[in-house]
């Protein structure tokens, strides 16, 4: 293979690997906060930080599975920005500790809520992508003060083959 070949192919691979970037790993630590809202728009959902900082959050939610979010120090400079609605980050929620506010604020509105009244339990929903193959719902379960008292993941019902209507 000649060199003009060699470098076309490298192209190739570059191009595409770049292309591979999830939108959240395109804005990087220390950037604006204007640089993060002219990459995603305007946020759909903003929620403060004890640290005197925001949260932003750009959900795709109720019929996709993400949602991104920019978390920005109180002088405006990007901290991180990552998809919060995975397994790794559900799994930080402490049961019995977090609150409504903590599941709001890590993860944003979700798609479904219920009310169990037999169980005495509010159940919030989200979305998600397991291992970015299995389409999954992670469920919060409050009791009466707020408080997660489980949690709980299924397979997402409206993308399972085998229930899908013909019509």
């Amino acid at each position: 293979m000649n060199n003009r070949a060699a470098l076309v192919l490298i192209c190739a691979v570059i191009l595409e690997l770049v292309g591979c970037a999830q939108p959240h790993q395109q804005v990087e630590a220390g950037a604006d906060q204007s640089t993060v809202v002219a990459r995603f728009g305007p946020p759909k959902e903003t929620y403060d930080l004890p640290n005197g900082g925001k949260r932003l959050m750009w959900p795709t939610q109720p019929m996709g599975t993400t949602t991104t979010a920019a978390d920005i120090d109180a002088s405006g400079k990007v901290v991180s920005v990552r998809q919060v609605l995975q397994e790794n980050e559900f799994y930080r929620t402490e049961v019995g500790k977090w609150t409504r506010d903590d599941v709001l604020v890590n993860f944003g509105r979700p798609f479904e809520t219920s009310y169990y009244p037999l169980m005495k339990r509010e159940v919030w929903s989200y979305r998600y992508l397991e291992s970015n193959i299995y389409y999954m719902i992670f469920s919060f379960y409050f009791d009466d003060q707020g408080v997660v008292r489980q949690t709980q993941k299924s397979p997402d019902p409206m993308r399972d083959p085998s229930r899908r209507s013909l019509f």
